[in-house]
């Protein structure tokens, strides 16, 4: 069960559309189930406007549940980096996300009817309200955590790799001698138009973006080595070869990676990891790319 906490788990910093979707229907949830059950004695509460007021709970809930899940990540991308979101963190953000639901629904009531609780019955309220919550919540989160990991596990495994032959050693050749796309020659330019690096496209591995910066990962002689660029990836993306089915391809908001240069697919809970370099390299990819990187590692497989 340790262990399990532990695994890599997909990241709640999702798009604002897919939060607003994921806050209403939570809110609805509730709003809807105290109208229609009323429990905790609001069927004996009698107020004006009481079906608004019962609402107003669904209200706050879905307020609090956009702010909370839309506003952490944005302010500490850190801390919610994909690549260091496991499961534990995925139950406790969810918790966290119950309790301030419980507090703030608790002020609601106290606006409401002005009637102020003793601190001792305000503290069992927020642990009773874990305590209700942890047990869907812990089961929701490993349910979806096998799901995914037996989703991308198995579709990785089906996902074809070419083998491919080790990238050329030799100089670079004559620029000015007709020859074939992948040993002519190409040049990542920084954006102050001095630093570059220039290598053949089959020695390029990936490159990775950090802040305004990308760390370009490729081979020399055989070994892996790399260079830091001042540029965004776009910038350096538009840089590369352009041709159809090119083997260099975004599969992460940060990374660029080249196809060919891929020896296995996995997969785990957060989705598909590229490998290259018999492993040495592990690069992610977003779900939003997952389409466009499984049609283009076909392709590659379609080459002769």
């Amino acid at each position: 069960m340790l262990r399990i906490l532990t695994q890599p788990y997909p990241s709640s910093d999702l798009p604002v559309s897919r939060q607003l979707l994921r806050a209403g229907i939570i809110g609805g949830f509730v709003g809807l189930f105290l109208l229609l059950f009323q429990p905790f004695g609001m069927n004996i509460w009698r107020t004006e406007a009481k079906a608004l007021k019962i609402l107003g709970f669904g209200g706050i809930t879905f307020l609090v549940t956009f702010i909370h899940f839309t506003i952490w990540p944005r302010l500490l991308p850190a801390v919610f980096a994909e690549q260091r979101w496991t499961v534990w963190k995925e139950i406790l953000f969810i918790l966290l996300n119950i309790l301030l639901i419980a507090l703030a629904n608790r002020f609601y009531l106290v606006y409401l009817t002005d009637q102020h609780a003793s601190l001792p019955n305000f503290i069992w309220m927020l642990l009773a309200t874990l305590l209700i919550g942890i047990f869907p919540t812990v089961g929701s989160v490993l349910i979806n955590y096998i799901v995914q990991l037996r989703k991308y596990s198995q579709a990785a495994a089906e996902l074809p790799v070419t083998p491919h032959e080790p990238a050329p050693q030799h100089p670079l050749p004559d620029t000015t001698a007709p020859t074939h796309p992948d040993v002519m020659p190409l040049t990542l330019v920084a954006e102050n138009e001095k630093d570059t690096l220039t290598l053949l496209p089959a020695e390029l591995l990936f490159i990775e973006s950090s802040d305004n910066y990308c760390t370009v990962h490729f081979l020399r002689q055989g070994q892996p080595a790399q260079v830091l660029l001042r540029s965004s990836l776009s910038r350096m993306e538009g840089q590369l070869p352009q041709q159809v089915h090119s083997p260099f391809v975004r599969c992460h908001r940060s990374y660029v990676v080249n196809l060919d240069q891929v020896v296995k697919v996995t997969g785990n809970a957060q989705g598909y990891k590229l490998h290259l370099q018999a492993g040495e390299y592990q690069v992610p990819v977003a779900r939003k790319y997952n389409d466009t990187l499984v049609a283009e590692l076909k392709e590659v497989a379609k080459r002769p």
